[in-house]
C-alpha cells in the first residue's frame, strides 16, 4: 500500500477555525487572489488549497452551503464535474502531472476537515512526489509558492 504523508497539515489541524464557513466566506470576500479563487462559475468555483498535499492542489466547491451531496442542486453537480475536467486540462498543460487524485470526504468519520460544506479535492501527482523528505524528515517540499502557482494557473482559468 502506498501512503500519502502530509505532516505539514498539522498546522491546519491545530489552527483555530473560528466562526463561519471558508467555502462561503472566501467567495464573499471579493479578493480572488488573496482567497486563492481561480475561477467562479455560475453555481460553483475553483480555489487552491491553503494547506496543499501537492502543488496545485485545488478544491471545487458549490456556492450552496450543503453538507450532503444528495442535498446539492442537480444543476450544480454537472458544473462541478465540468470545472474538475477543465482544472485537470489546465494543470496538465502547465505542470505535466503523471496522474491525479480526485475525491471528497463526506462527514467527519470519513475524514472531512470541513464537513458542513461539501467540496471536492483535485490533487496532481508525480512519480516520486512522496519521497524521503516527508517520510524521514517530516517535511513536504513544495516546489512552488502558493501565490506563484496561483499566478501561473489564473490566466488559463480566465480563458474558460
Amino acid at each position: 500500500m502506498k501512503k500519502l504523508w502530509a505532516p505539514w497539515r498539522i498546522e491546519y489541524i491545530r489552527e483555530s477555525k473560528g466562526d463561519g464557513c471558508i467555502f462561503c466566506d472566501k467567495p464573499a470576500n471579493g479578493d480572488d487572489r488573496a482567497m486563492l479563487i481561480l475561477y467562479r462559475g455560475e453555481l460553483s468555483y475553483v480555489m487552491m488549497n491553503l494547506f496543499p498535499y501537492n502543488n496545485a492542489h485545488l478544491m471545487i466547491a458549490p456556492y450552496e452551503h450543503v453538507a450532503d451531496p444528495l442535498d446539492l442542486s442537480p444543476e450544480a453537480k454537472p458544473e462541478i464535474m465540468a470545472l474538475t475536467d477543465k482544472s485537470m486540462e489546465i494543470i496538465r498543460k502547465l505542470m505535466n502531472p503523471e496522474g491525479f487524485n480526485f475525491g471528497a470526504n463526506f462527514g467527519v468519520s470519513a475524514g472531512a476537515g470541513i464537513e458542513e460544506h461539501i467540496h471536492y479535492h483535485l490533487v496532481p501527482r508525480w512519480q516520486g512526489d512522496t519521497n524521503y523528505m516527508p517520510v524521514v524528515g517530516h517535511t513536504k517540499v513544495q516546489v512552488q509558492g502558493l501565490r506563484e502557482t496561483y499566478d501561473e494557473l489564473r490566466p488559463e482559468f480566465d480563458r474558460i
